[in-house]
């Protein structure tokens, strides 16, 4: 049975998510909690990142952080976690090494390499820990803002368990795409699979709103997307309300964000989701005339405008501010991907103030 958690003071962008007309746009960006803040770096220490996903109390503590700094200006928490718990619960071995990111010892480059997953993954067991860092964190927070959990895109995960890491070419993923369409359709579906359970299980942990990073989207052709991705991401989005319910739940909000993957938006529109997030490769007056009402649109200042100081900041929000037409319905603020670990907290402030100040002053 879910727990009862204190009411929420702030549900501004749930509200949102659902179409609904807001007093103001709400504000979150990914990657919120994480190496940028010093506090992040201090409570990590020198321990192993993977380990400290695996502590809920951790997880919880990083979590708040960018809360507690920004108090007032973040609109919603997403849980300190990896979009690699997956194919670690499936059996794969994954390290998170310093200055290169995550390294599978063992990809999956082989059809027989398959035989190292499990043939069924329960996630309560695999990942009661994310679940109970939600839990954990739900009670922090006390109400202040929604907690948002996610999961990473099948086509994602499968990049990263077939390449043993980040890739420039893509090279191992694509030959198994193509010269394995059949085998690669299952492991496709395979992960769908858990992925459905693990979000429906956060869901009953105590996430309000739920968000599918398909991070390598942009790697395939519109094709290629359309017939080893876009299924995939419809089918977690059909059937994580049915599998909430089943377990006792209520459905939430729920975002896709497939970075690079312009040329779908029509298509995501369509894809079930109440949310879909953008990057910073689409131009915002032309997103909204794709979508037409039919999705809220998240995003999507370029990251990395945020190291162009201040007045940079300023032009930025107020262009994406004209291109949504002031926020009060179909648009959550965000930046188009990930804050990066150089950023300085304190321009990252001016983008929630400014971003504050301009939707206000467009009243």
């Amino acid at each position: 049975m879910a727990e009862n958690f204190e009411p929420l003071s702030n549900d501004l962008i749930l509200r949102a998510a659902r179409g609904e007309t807001v007093e103001r746009p709400p504000m979150w960006v990914m990657r919120q909690a994480g190496r940028y803040l010093p506090e992040y770096n201090q409570v990590k220490g020198g321990r192993d990142f993977f380990s400290v996903c695996r502590d809920p109390e951790l997880a919880s503590t990083i979590t708040l952080q960018p809360i507690l700094r920004y108090p007032n200006l973040i609109d919603a928490a997403i849980i300190f976690s990896d979009i690699l718990v997956i194919p670690q619960a499936m059996g794969m071995t994954v390290e998170m090494l310093e200055a290169k990111g995550p390294h599978f010892p063992n990809p999956l480059r082989k059809l027989e390499d398959l035989s190292q997953l499990k043939s069924e993954v329960d996630v309560r067991e695999e990942l009661a820990y994310v679940f109970d860092a939600i839990r954990l964190t739900r009670r922090k927070l006390a109400g202040r803002v929604p907690l948002i959990g996610f999961v990473g895109a099948p086509w994602t995960l499968m990049s990263y368990m077939v390449e043993g890491g980040g890739s420039k070419t893509f090279t191992f993923v694509k030959t198994w795409i193509f010269k394995r369409p059949s085998a690669s359709h299952s492991l496709l579906a395979r992960i769908t699979d858990v992925c459905v359970d693990f979000l429906a299980h956060q869901v009953l942990a105590g996430a309000q709103m739920l968000q599918v990073f398909d991070s390598w989207a942009g790697e395939l052709s519109p094709h290629d997307f359309r017939t080893f991705a876009l299924p995939y991401i419809r089918r977690i989005s059909a059937r994580v309300p049915v599998r909430v319910r089943e377990l006792g739940g209520e459905p939430v909000p729920m975002t896709i964000f497939a970075k690079g993957a312009w040329y779908a938006l029509d298509e995501l529109c369509e894809s079930g989701y109440q949310v879909v997030g953008l990057d910073w490769t689409h131009d915002p007056e032309s997103a909204v005339a794709i979508a037409n009402g039919r999705v809220t649109l998240q995003g999507n200042m370029d990251p990395n405008v945020l190291y162009g100081g201040r007045e940079a900041i300023t032009q930025a929000v107020e262009r994406i501010a004209r291109g949504f037409g002031g926020g009060r319905k179909g648009w959550i603020v965000n930046l188009g991907h990930g804050i990066t670990p150089s950023v300085d907290p304190d321009d990252l402030k001016w983008f929630f103030e400014e971003t504050r100040r301009i939707n206000e002053a467009s009243d």
